[in-house]
């Protein structure tokens, strides 16, 4: 299992990283300052640092000069709210291995963890669901060797479905993972593209997979 420790003095924003890394399988555990860190990097070894760069103690991108002098060979993603080219050199210069400007989407910082991880060769490349396969490099779907052509966020759905095989996932669940911080609970879009979806992976074959659960969620079968 992947772990992350991210350090990020604004709950809301850990928080959120955290809910969404743990729901796809991730171990994530979080702190709001480089002095909190330390401790913890001592403890364990993380694949993975996420470090804001505006941090109350000591600026991310000195932190990460320091683990890097100290050896610390885990990947490190920064985040920021600075966006100027400036800034991303600085950031990548003091030992990070990637860079992501706030807001952001989760889609986005998964996209950028599992470019990270997959040097190490650690990511699964695929999800497999019987004949559902997801490849997630090349970001292609098929089912029975039918390639099945998806929208980025209905292959975000489809992700997030195949990661929770037979458990019933909420509307709340979804639209943190799939949608971000800022999505409308009394919005429809969630049901729009559960039906987008069920008509690309389902209709077109005999066993169906995706189901509705009234009043709770949505639940991908698994294939025994």
């Amino acid at each position: 299992m992947t772990s992350v420790l991210v350090v990020e003095d604004e709950k809301k924003v850990s928080a959120f990283i955290q809910q969404g890394l743990q729901e796809i399988g991730y171990e994530v555990d979080i702190v709001d300052s480089p002095t909190l860190a330390r401790p913890k990097l001592k403890e364990k070894k993380y694949d993975l640092l996420i470090l804001d760069v505006m941090l109350p103690d000591m600026s991310g991108t000195d932190f990460a000069k320091e683990l890097r002098s100290q050896s610390y060979t885990g990947f490190i993603l920064m985040l920021t709210a600075l966006s100027t080219t400036k800034d991303k050199i600085q950031g990548l210069d003091s030992g990070a291995d990637d860079y992501l400007t706030k807001p952001f989407e989760f889609d986005e910082l998964l996209a950028r963890i599992r470019a990270l991880i997959r040097r190490k060769g650690e990511d699964k490349a695929q999800l497999k669901n019987g004949e559902l396969v997801m490849d997630l490099i090349a970001r292609h779907v098929s089912r029975d060797g039918v390639k099945i052509e998806l929208t980025t966020k209905e292959f975000s759905l489809l992700e997030f479905l195949m990661r929770h095989l037979d458990r019933v996932v909420d509307r709340n669940a979804i639209a943190r993972q799939v949608w971000g911080t800022d999505f409308d609970p009394d919005s429809n879009v969630i049901d729009v593209y559960i039906n987008h979806l069920r008509k690309k992976i389902d209709n077109p074959f005999p066993k169906k997979l995706l189901k509705t659960v009234v009043g709770q969620g949505y639940v991908l079968n698994k294939v025994e």
